[in-house]
């Protein structure tokens, strides 16, 4: 990465950050990674993000949400690292973000829709039924191109 990025830093998304989540975003849902979200959606929750950007400049490589369901329920979603920079834990450390905000607001419950099981796997979540969320969960899903045929794997965590 030293190559690529000469430093970056994980921190807290900014509105400014929000075309560059958005591009990255589309990027990823160009090649069936993950879904959509539009621009009213990500300024409107840039407060659930997280980024990896650099030191010098303002340039994201990577983001990931936490998004609060109910009281004792979180989601992890709109992971996406661009393709340079892959494979080098970034993925990682966002996750690891957004699981400390999630106890630090009370939250042991993690849920993630997802197409990369294995990567949450790796995280210490399983695989769990989708008709076994709370249906407050499925709230977005309304919304979704792919509604009701969802081909995402539901996986939980608890802390």
């Amino acid at each position: 990465m030293d190559n690529i990025i000469p430093s970056v830093y994980l921190r807290k998304a900014r509105v400014q950050d929000v075309r560059q989540i958005h591009a990255l975003l589309m990027h990823c849902a160009g090649k069936q990674q993950l879904l959509p979200r539009s621009f009213n959606s990500l300024y409107s929750h840039v407060r659930d993000f997280y980024v990896v950007a650099s030191r010098e400049g303002s340039t994201v490589y990577g983001c990931c949400a936490l998004s609060i369901s109910w009281e004792d329920l979180a989601e992890i979603r709109s992971l996406a690292v661009s393709e340079e920079c892959q494979r080098r834990g970034l993925g990682s450390k966002l996750v690891e973000a957004c699981l400390s905000e999630a106890v630090t607001l009370g939250i042991y419950r993690v849920f993630t829709l997802t197409y990369e099981a294995a990567f949450f796997a790796r995280h210490g979540f399983v695989e769990t039924a989708k008709e076994a969320m709370p249906q407050k969960v499925w709230a977005d899903c309304i919304n979704c191109p792919k509604f009701p045929e969802c081909d995402e794997t539901a996986m939980i965590m608890d802390m």
